[in-house]
């Protein structure tokens, strides 16, 4: 679910009808009629706030007043990067106003060399719009229509705001859109029954009587705000040509997620969870049959030092229990162990270099021996090392020392604390 901030722009100033408010005030107070979703379906808070006072949301979307937008039928040229060129060119006869003073927004999915629908609007007026709200840090990632040429066809009666007509029709169908007024016998002359029966009817809440009276049948009431709700699954993003979002770093990354977020999206969604779901299930049954074969081992290694050494009751760490009964066994015979001095000479003497004579001195700690350097060349004291460590020894060298002892993976753990 993802929060989402409906936005209503201000129509075009425009001579007004009597009794309407003059378009573009909304714009000059710097305010927005707004609708928040917290979860892109439900409506919540809703009213008019001035733009950098308007609730944050995950998916900003805002709509252009209908009557600022136009549909003209084309069939796309093949232009790539100048299709806003090639359009302004098959589309100049068609509008009145410059075309380069007017925005394009082309139907989505559409394919070069076959026929699209193109929205047109003012560019300077919507460009003006996004450039409000980027200024109050409001950050427009979609501008949608209200209505667009669709099948099947649907008929909105709204509010005019003039007290002559109060109600019009706003009949958006595969032919395009229209705004038609309801009264005179032409509009009705439109709509015979196999029309009405085909259509998708609905009323904004002021003139839905009216308007079941004109249609001959009932309506659906539907606010403006409804209407904006229900827009947000259609297809069409205005944001296209200059006025396409521009975003880096971290507003990519945002938008990203969110487009990942979409309905379209959500097989693909369900089946990265599901992914995600296996491969824990598989490393949390593959680390319990880790730590099984580890307790097994351990008990097995327990159960050998218990039955080896019967006067050790308490296991606490198998390897270095077995190994200090094991030296006491060994010294109580009398034999040399491997951490003992006569090892450790024993190891000298089988290295020692020929043109060496004895030490003069020496002293020893469990499983070390260490000896005066003096006199020892870097060649020698080489020798010596390689000697040694072919039969399993450690010899260093430094503060003028020859330090011999097993090296540090062989000397083992310490003893457990009982």
């Amino acid at each position: 679910m993802i929060s989402t901030l409906l936005l209503f722009l201000p129509p075009r100033s425009r001579l007004r009808a009597p009794g309407r408010p003059a378009a573009g005030e909304a714009l000059a107070a710097g305010e927005y009629d707004y609708v928040f979703s917290a979860d892109g379906k439900h409506i919540g808070q809703q009213g008019r706030l001035p733009a950098a006072q308007l609730p944050d949301a995950e998916l900003v979307v805002a709509f252009p007043d209908e009557s600022d937008l136009s549909w003209q039928r084309v069939t796309l040229p093949r232009a790539g990067r100048q299709l806003r060129a090639a359009l302004a060119g098959l589309l100049e006869e068609a509008l009145l106003d410059d075309p380069e003073n007017l925005h394009f927004a082309v139907e989505p999915e559409a394919i070069a060399g076959s026929e699209a629908w193109v929205a047109v609007g003012s560019r300077e007026w919507l460009a003006q719009q996004l450039a409000a709200l980027e200024a109050a840090q409001v950050f427009v990632d979609r501008l949608a229509p209200l209505s667009w040429p669709e099948a099947p066809p649907r008929g909105h009666f709204y509010e005019t705001g003039s007290t002559d007509s109060p109600a019009a029709l706003r009949w958006s169908h595969p032919g395009g859109v229209a705004n038609l007024a309801l009264e005179g016998g032409l509009t009705r002359q439109l709509f015979p029954p196999a029309v009405v029966e085909g259509a998708q009817w609905s009323a904004a809440p002021a003139v839905a009587a009216q308007a079941e009276q004109w249609l001959g049948s009932a309506v659906t009431v539907l606010t403006r705000e409804q209407r904006a709700l229900a827009a947000l699954e259609g297809p069409w993003n205005l944001r296209q040509f200059e006025l396409a979002q521009r975003t880096r770093g971290l507003r990519t990354v945002r938008n990203v997620w969110r487009a990942f977020m979409q309905r379209n999206w959500r097989p693909v969604r369900w089946g990265l969870i599901g992914l995600v779901a296996v491969q824990l299930v598989g490393m949390n049954a593959m680390a319990l049959q880790q730590r099984h074969q580890l307790q097994q081992r351990k008990d097995a290694l327990n159960t050998t030092l218990t039955t080896t050494y019967p006067q050790i009751r308490v296991p606490l760490n198998a390897p270095v229990q077995m190994r200090r009964e094991t030296d006491t066994l060994r010294a109580t015979a009398g034999r040399a162990g491997p951490q003992d001095l006569e090892t450790l000479l024993a190891a000298a003497a089988g290295a020692w270099p020929p043109d060496r004579g004895p030490v003069d001195a020496m002293s020893f700690e469990a499983g070390r021996l260490v000896m005066p350097a003096a006199g020892w060349s870097d060649e020698q004291i080489q020798r010596l090392r390689s000697q040694l460590r072919s039969e399993g020894w450690q010899l260093d060298s430094r503060d003028g020392q020859l330090t011999l002892q097993r090296p540090a993976e062989q000397r083992g753990s310490k003893e457990p604390t009982r």
